[in-house]
Parts: structure tokens; C-alpha cells; sequence
């Protein structure tokens, strides 16, 4: 195990307020000022993926980071204000490879890939460099001022996002965050952390809180501050059945439901599914989905959703509560008259229905007609 040995020396300026200053609470003359670190920080040759650096401003972080990790201190990149986020990555990512990563770290709605970086809010420009550091950085990414300019559900959310990517995805690489909010250190999950007020390491990978999301009937009213959010067209069918999920009494996710009155296969079927930016990437609208689902399975009744969204797609296929009824593809012919006036019509999609455990307490609780 490597220790880090880092002096931080700077000059001190003589002038006649300086001689002030040290007068007043009695500081001794000097040349110059300096202050040293002593610390263990794991090596890149050890078994470990996510490292934390926590501590007050101006207990070294960035010091002893820079010199532990050296050039693998990823700064954080231009972002042309002419181009979408999504022509900013390097040519040698595939769009899905781009997207796929968006996704992943919590940036999952496709108008926002479409937008300058320039004009997203402050925790969608948090997870473009967190996909951009991903993409284009080294094998070991030390990302310094982790969650500086965000606000705390985002620091929190997204933490928990690159936690799940690095541990889950098909990213090899080690990540290391360099922050002074100790807040978000459970949600990264790290395998280590060295505190920078105390100047120690402690080993050991820490559990994420539990994140729990209550779900009631909301009025349909509420879609106003959803529907850009979404992928496809932005009206709601006035017979939906609409449902909220609130995180913290904050409402964080948005699912509609209709019926669909077919002469042989009667099903209700998801009309609507969306996640504020802020909740993205740790799968609470997935989860939510599923949920309404399990509850008018309890009517009855099958339950479908049509969807696009690849990430949604991947993760319903490879789930053993869903069953893939039709592979992604177009329409077929004799249902575009149907869809002429529906974004369907132009768009891959697959079919699912709800083969899980139905929820008949929770059926009556939310009232389900």
C-alpha cells in the first residue's frame, strides 16, 4: 500500500497589512507557509473499483489525489455550445455506446441527448461529465469536486447511478471521488475511503441506503411537469388512470395507464412511464412499473407496455417478470392506419406483458377500477 507524502508550500508576501495581521494574533515572521499530508492510499495494483477522498475544504483532498493518481485527475472537458451533448463525445463511441452511458448515469431522456450542454440544468451537466469521464477518460478516473454544484437529492441519485454502473455494467474501469460531502460516500458504495480531517483509511465496501418510494393515485393534472421529459408525444389520454411515485414526499416518477377493450384480449396496457432527471438512473421507474403492473394484474386482466426506450427494453427482456411478446421492430402494415397519427408508426418497439405475482391488497388500496 502506497502512503502519500505531500508538502504544500507557498510564499508569504511582506507589506504593511501582512504585518498587521501577524501582529494582531500574534503570527510568527516567516518566508513562507506550509503544510503536510501523511496518508495511505490504495495502489491501482490492489482489487478495488470505487475509492472515495472525503474531507473539509482545505484538509489536501486534491493535493494528496493528485499526487496518489497523478495524470488519471480527469478535468473536466469543454462542451461547445453550437452542438448537442451527444456530437460532443468522440467519433470512435457508437451512438449506442453514447446513449447507452447517458443512460446509465442517470440521463435517460432522449430530448435531453438533443439539447447544448450549456442549457441543462445543473445535475443533467453533472452526469454528462460523469458520462464523458467514462468514456474518454484512462482505466482510473479521479474525478475531483465530485457533487460540488449539485443539490443533494441529485448528489445522492447520481452517486448512486455510478455506483451501479461500475459494479453492474460492462465498465472496467476504477473510479475515485474526490469530494468534501460526506453525504454522498454510502451511495457510492466505495471499497475504500480515506478521510482527509483525520487523515485515515478505512477498507471496507459501505451499503447504500435504501431508497423508498410510496405510490398513490395523483390527478392527471400532474403530468405538466413530466411530459417534456418524455421521449415520445407530449398529450395524455383524458381516460388514463394516472399514479405517483414520491421520494421523500417529493414526486419523483409518473405512470398512466389504459385499458384496451379488445374483442378477444381485454388488457390494460402502460400509457405513460417517466422519471424526473433528478431520480434517474437507479431504476425507480422500472421498479414502479412493475409495481402498477403486479396491481391491475390483481383485476384480472393481462397487463402490456409498448416501449422504445432501449435501456427499458434490455432490462424488461432480461427480467423474469416480464415476458418479451414481440421483438423490437416497426408496425406492420394492417396496424399503421391505426398508428398514422402516433410516433409509433416510425419507431422500433417491443411488446411486453406482466407475468409476475399480482398485488391484490395493494389493488384495493389504490383504489384500482
Amino acid at each position: 500500500m502506497p502512503i502519500v507524502d505531500a508538502l504544500v508550500n507557498c510564499p508569504v508576501f511582506d507589506s504593511f497589512r501582512v504585518q498587521q495581521v501577524s501582529g494582531i494574533f500574534d503570527l510568527p515572521p516567516q518566508k513562507q507557509m506550509s503544510e503536510s499530508f501523511h496518508v495511505d492510499i490504495p495502489s491501482t495494483g490492489e482489487p478495488w473499483q470505487i475509492g472515495v477522498v472525503v474531507g473539509p475544504s482545505g484538509s489536501g483532498k486534491s493535493t494528496v489525489a493528485k499526487q496518489a493518481f497523478g495524470d488519471d485527475l480527469y478535468a473536466t472537458q469543454h462542451w461547445p455550445g453550437d452542438k448537442a451533448i451527444i456530437d460532443v463525445f468522440s467519433h470512435r463511441h457508437s451512438i449506442q455506446t453514447i446513449t447507452g452511458t447517458l443512460t446509465s448515469v442517470g440521463l435517460s431522456s432522449p430530448p435531453a441527448w438533443l439539447k447544448p450542454y450549456h442549457v441543462l440544468s445543473n445535475g443533467e451537466k453533472f452526469r454528462c461529465d460523469l458520462a464523458r469521464a467514462l468514456l474518454d477518460g484512462g482505466d482510473t478516473i479521479v474525478f475531483d469536486e465530485f457533487t460540488s454544484v449539485v443539490d443533494r437529492t441529485v448528489a445522492k441519485i447520481g452517486s448512486a447511478a455510478i455506483a451501479k454502473t461500475l459494479r453492474r455494467g460492462p465498465c472496467d474501469k476504477r473510479f475515485v471521488a474526490v469530494t468534501c460531502h460526506y453525504d454522498v460516500v454510502p451511495w457510492l458504495e466505495p471499497d475504500w475511503v480515506v478521510d482527509m480531517a483525520s487523515q485515515t483509511l478505512a477498507r471496507g465496501r459501505l451499503r447504500r441506503p435504501e431508497i423508498a418510494m410510496h405510490i398513490r393515485r395523483i390527478n392527471r393534472h400532474h403530468w405538466q411537469a413530466f411530459k417534456r421529459h418524455h421521449y415520445l408525444a407530449s398529450d395524455l389520454n383524458p381516460s388514463s388512470q394516472c399514479f405517483g411515485g414520491f421520494i421523500d414526499n417529493t414526486l419523483a416518477a409518473f405512470c398512466a395507464i389504459l385499458f384496451f377493450p379488445h374483442p378477444h384480449t381485454p388488457c390494460w396496457r402502460e400509457h405513460r412511464l417517466v422519471c424526473l432527471p433528478d431520480f434517474q438512473g437507479i431504476g425507480i421507474g422500472c421498479k414502479m412499473s412493475e409495481f402498477i403492473a403486479s396491481v391491475f394484474r390483481a383485476t384480472g386482466k393481462r397487463f402490456r407496455s409498448i416501449s422504445s426506450h432501449p435501456a427499458l427494453i434490455r432490462h424488461r427482456h432480461r427480467s423474469p417478470l416480464w415476458k418479451m411478446i414481440r421483438k423490437p421492430s416497426f408496425a406492420r402494415q394492417s396496424a399503421l392506419k391505426g398508428l398514422r397519427k402516433s410516433s409509433s408508426a416510425s419507431r422500433l418497439t417491443a411488446s411486453f406483458e406482466y407475468i409476475g405475482p399480482a398485488r391484490h391488497d395493494d389493488a384495493r388500496r389504490l383504489q384500482v377500477i
